[in-house]
């Protein structure tokens, strides 16, 4: 009896150990889907090179910055957002992103780290694995039709932040509002698409905020 007693409470420990075990390592792998995943939309983040490079002296040696390159629009991130206007972050543990996949992605989004960064902070909240999240930017990217004057201006000019976004939002048959543009100091600093969680256009909410200038300036690529 006393043998049986010991037995039975060594198998229920070891249960309960494995069961602990397994529901540890599930609360720490990310969604398998994006329709599963606790966000409402997903901001794609483009941000314009030559303002970038001009307003961040310290990464002017960055390949983002490589004259040679002339680069314009390049991937800042794409993360899960509320339409409250806050955001889920650090959604899970995760290893690194593979050397291999940061390789493919440094034309389209210049930074080794910066890639590091977005999946571990925005990447794990968004339902999909390291390799479909990185898929799905690089997919939008290229399927992203740019207008003429964002192609490579070779000269600076001045226009509006609603003229941008009409025409970005045109060329792509994208709703009224997918497009928002940053303007800090009145510069054309970046381009933010408001995706469904299934990668569409759709309007972003009003909680994104958006540039109020009247006129910014659109620096050249070098």
């Amino acid at each position: 009896m006393a043998k049986r007693f010991v037995t039975l409470v060594l198998v229920a420990g070891l249960s309960c150990s494995l069961i602990g075990t397994s529901f540890a390592k599930h609360k720490k792998q990310p969604p398998s889907d994006t329709a599963s995943a606790d966000f409402d939309y997903f901001l794609l983040t483009l941000s314009w090179a030559p303002d970038f490079c001009v307003s961040n002296s310290k990464e002017r040696s960055s390949a983002e910055c490589d004259p040679k390159q002339h680069m314009g629009l390049v991937v800042r991130g794409l993360s899960p957002q509320y339409d409250n206007g806050k955001w889920p972050q650090d959604c899970a543990t995760t290893p690194p992103v593979a050397s291999s996949t940061v390789k493919h992605m440094m034309p389209i989004m210049p930074g080794k780290q910066l890639i590091q960064y977005e999946w571990s902070k925005h990447g794990t909240c968004s339902g999909l694995s390291v390799k479909d999240y990185f898929g799905a930017i690089e997919k939008l990217y290229n399927g992203l039709q740019v207008p003429d004057d964002f192609q490579h201006p070779s000269s600076s000019s001045k226009t509006s932040a609603a003229e941008i976004e009409k025409k970005f939002a045109a060329a792509n048959n994208a709703p009224k509002g997918a497009f928002r543009v940053s303007c800090p100091q009145n510069e054309f600093s970046a381009v933010e698409i408001c995706l469904s969680k299934d990668l569409q256009y759709q309007a972003c909410p009003s909680t994104l905020k958006d540039c109020r200038a009247s006129q910014i300036s659109v620096r050249p690529v070098p």
